[in-house]
C-alpha cells in the first residue's frame, strides 16, 4: 500500500487530481490518500499508514510539508520509519529543486512509487529537525521579504549595490560559533546558513558543496563589512573557505551557535527562534527515494 498525503491547500487543483488517478490505473498497490488541514496532520496520516502496512508515503506540498514530515519520521525508531517520497506541490520546491526530483505531478508521482530509496541524512536542531536548509539572522528575514538584489548577493549570483547597501544597513549578530575544530567568538554576522541541502529562498544556492549523505553540514557566515571591503567581500563570495575575513565556509558534523540575543531562524523555511541552538548531523536517518544521479548525493 502506498499512502500520498496532500497539502490541503494543493487537493482541489485539478493536475493533481488527475495525476492521482492515473497513477492508481498504473500500480497494482492499493493508493491511499490524506488531505492535511492543520498541523500535526502529517504525523497522524503517518501513524495510519504504518498501522495499514505502507511501503511509502508521498508527501505532496512543499518544503514545509517536507519538513513536518522529517519531523514526523524522527520521532519514530529507524527500524519503523517510512521511506519518504516528495510530490513537489509547493512554490519553491528548493529541496526537490536541488535533488532533481521531478516537479511534474504524475512524473513525481511515477518517479515516487517506483525508483528505489537512498539513506540520507538529517539535522538536529535544539529539538527541531530540517533536511534542507537552516538560515539565520538577515537570511530568516529574507527568506520572508524577498528582496530580490540581498537573495543575489547571497546566493553568490548577480550583485548590485542596493543589495549591498541593504545588508550594510542590518544590525549585525554578535555570535560565538563552536564546531568539532574551531571556535569562532565574536563574529558580528548579518546572515547565516545550515546546508544540509544546498538552496533555499526560491532557488538561491547558499552551499553549493552540500551534499544530503555525507555526514556533514555546509555553513557559511557573512560578517558585517564596511563599503570599503567589498571587493574583498566579492572575492571570498567567488571563492568561501574557512580562512575568510567576512564570508567563512566550512564543513563540520556538528555546530554550536551561541548570542546573547534572540536570532530568528528558518528550518526549511519554518520559523524557529533561540539564543543558542546545536545543529547535528543524524546520518543515514530516513530513506528518501531520490535519483541516484541527484547532485546532492555524494
Amino acid at each position: 500500500m502506498i499512502m500520498i498525503i496532500i497539502n490541503g491547500k494543493k487537493a482541489a487543483i485539478p493536475t493533481i487530481r488527475n495525476a492521482i488517478t492515473t497513477l492508481r490505473k498504473e500500480v497494482a498497490q492499493l493508493v491511499e490518500v490524506r488531505v492535511t488541514y492543520e498541523y500535526g496532520d502529517i504525523k497522524r496520516f503517518m501513524g495510519e499508514a504504518l498501522q495499514l502496512g505502507a511501503e511509502r508515503f508521498i508527501i505532496g506540498g512543499g518544503d514545509g510539508s517536507v519538513n513536518e514530515a522529517v519531523n514526523a519520521l524522527a520521532m519514530l525508531p529507524r527500524e519503523e520509519r517510512l521511506t519518504l517520497a516528495i510530490l513537489p506541490l509547493g512554490t519553491a520546491n528548493d529541496f526537490a529543486t536541488a535533488c532533481e526530483i521531478p516537479l511534474d505531478p504524475l512524473a513525481a508521482l511515477r518517479f515516487a512509487v517506483s525508483y528505489p530509496s537512498i539513506p540520507v541524512d538529517i539535522v538536529k536542531a535544539n529539538e527541531k529537525y530540517f533536511i534542507n536548509m537552516a538560515t539565520a539572522g538577515f537570511g530568516a528575514k529574507i527568506t520572508a521579504e524577498t528582496p530580490v538584489e540581498l537573495k543575489n548577493f547571497l546566493g553568490g549570483g548577480a550583485y548590485t549595490l542596493t543589495g549591498v547597501l541593504k545588508a550594510m544597513d542590518f544590525v549585525p549578530y554578535h555570535s560565538h560559533i563552536i564546531t568539532p575544530h574551531n571556535s569562532l567568538q565574536s563574529l558580528h554576522i548579518i546572515a547565516g546558513a545550515v546546508g544540509n541541502g544546498k538552496q533555499a529562498g526560491g532557488g538561491q544556492v547558499l552551499a553549493p558543496r552540500a551534499l544530503i549523505n555525507d555526514g556533514l553540514l555546509d555553513v557559511i557566515s557573512i560578517s558585517q563589512f564596511k563599503l570599503t571591503d567589498i571587493p574583498q567581500v566579492l572575492e571570498e563570495i567567488k571563492n568561501p573557505s574557512h580562512n575568510g575575513e567576512f564570508i567563512k565556509y566550512i564543513k563540520t558534523p556538528w555546530l554550536e551557535s551561541e548570542s546573547k540575543q534572540i536570532i530568528p531562524v528558518n528550518l526549511d523555511g519554518e520559523p524557529y527562534n533561540s539564543h543558542k541552538i546545536r545543529f547535528e548531523v543524524i546520518s543515514n536517518a530516513i530513506d528518501l527515494v531520490v535519483p541516484k544521479g541527484s547532485p546532492c548525493l555524494k
